[in-house]
């Protein structure tokens, strides 16, 4: 059996909250090739009050909704949040998702900060933006070609 201490998390873990969560872990493997770490389940039923999973090395949280965490997408008609997931190859991992189930937002296309990218939903609710770099864009050509496509945006106070 494994064992897991502070020094097997990252700082920063996202918590997915789905109907369904062991539908959502095997979309999760099969989609994105997430690997399972491990799911906690009440004696007898399916439910999972709390489940890892690993992408590239890095972990996520789920659960099922149940009283005191209606957060689920599902429930909350939206979500606030778009995971950035980066892989080699946006177009293959694009169609491997909606192959999966996934909902296409946007197919995959060149993006002007160097980037291929492409966004799905997941049959849960949240959104992915999932991503490969083409080419390095520095900072001030970004903003420049943000500043084409949408207007003049106040500098940060770094600048």
């Amino acid at each position: 059996m494994s064992t897991f201490t502070e020094k097997d998390y990252p700082a920063l873990v996202p918590y997915l909250v789905v109907q369904g969560a062991a539908k959502a872990i095997e979309f999760y493997k099969t989609a994105f090739g997430a690997q399972e770490r491990y799911r906690l389940c009440a004696t007898g039923s399916d439910t999972i009050g709390h489940a890892e999973l690993s992408i590239r090395g890095h972990v996520i949280m789920l659960a099922d909704e149940m009283p005191g965490r209606n957060t689920s997408p599902t429930t909350l008609k939206g979500t606030a949040t778009t995971f950035c997931l980066m892989v080699a190859d946006a177009d293959e991992a694009f169609a491997r998702a909606v192959a999966a189930g996934a909902t296409v937002i946007m197919p995959p296309c060149d993006m002007f900060y160097g980037y291929r990218m492409a966004m799905v939903s997941d049959p849960f609710g949240h959104q992915w933006m999932i991503q490969h770099q083409l080419r390095a864009v520095s900072v001030e050509e970004m903003q420049k070609s943000w500043n084409e496509m949408s207007g003049q945006c106040p500098q940060s106070e770094q600048d």
